[in-house]
């Protein structure tokens, strides 16, 4: 029970935290302002978020290009927090050489889940007849991804089915990324 109580406690920790650097990180990458001055309160949300781990990084972690790196490590970290802990309440059983791979899966789990969510909050505020700050910033997110699934996909009936397109081809990413996990750790 105890073990279960803080899985779940840091399942949420970990999923907002690190959730919130890898939107932080893939909102720079498509430069996406995020300051108080440009207005968009998911940015500023972020940086509340995330600020305490990914600034320290930053000193010792430059950019790479476009990649903040500062944000993706951050990430990891967490992950590799969570899992760490995880198998210390456990009792320390089987080898530690789990707990990075399991952060690593962690980390892309998590990516396709917040591209999930995403994905169902664009289409959502897309259904509304007026547009928003958080509706613009959402675009912003998904759209790129949906850009070569409507140069493939016309519209049916005059709908958009590329964000239904995108869930499915996420839910199929998830389930390949939870074969390759048991593929890891089953090998090691």
């Amino acid at each position: 029970m105890l073990y279960q109580i803080i899985s779940l406690l840091l399942e949420v920790v970990v999923g907002v935290v690190g959730g919130a650097s890898l939107l932080r990180l893939y909102m720079q990458f498509l430069r996406i302002p995020m300051s108080v001055r440009s207005g968009n309160p998911l940015g500023r949300f972020v940086f509340a978020l995330t600020d305490w781990i990914v600034l320290p990084l930053r000193r010792v972690l430059p950019a790479v290009g476009a990649l903040d790196t500062a944000s993706l490590v951050a990430a990891f970290l967490l992950q590799l927090a969570h899992f760490a802990i995880l198998w210390l309440v456990a009792g320390a059983g089987g080898g530690f050489f789990a707990v990075p791979i399991l952060a690593l899966f962690g980390l892309l789990r998590m990516a396709i889940s917040g591209m999930t969510v995403a994905v169902i909050v664009y289409a959502v505020l897309s259904w509304l007849p007026t547009p928003s700050v958080i509706s613009g910033v959402m675009a912003r997110l998904v759209e790129p991804l949906l850009r070569p699934i409507r140069r493939i996909l016309p519209l049916v009936g005059g709908i958009d089915l590329s964000p239904l397109v995108l869930l499915l081809v996420l839910q199929v990413a998830s389930i390949v990324l939870d074969s390759l996990q048991a593929g890891a750790l089953g090998a090691g």
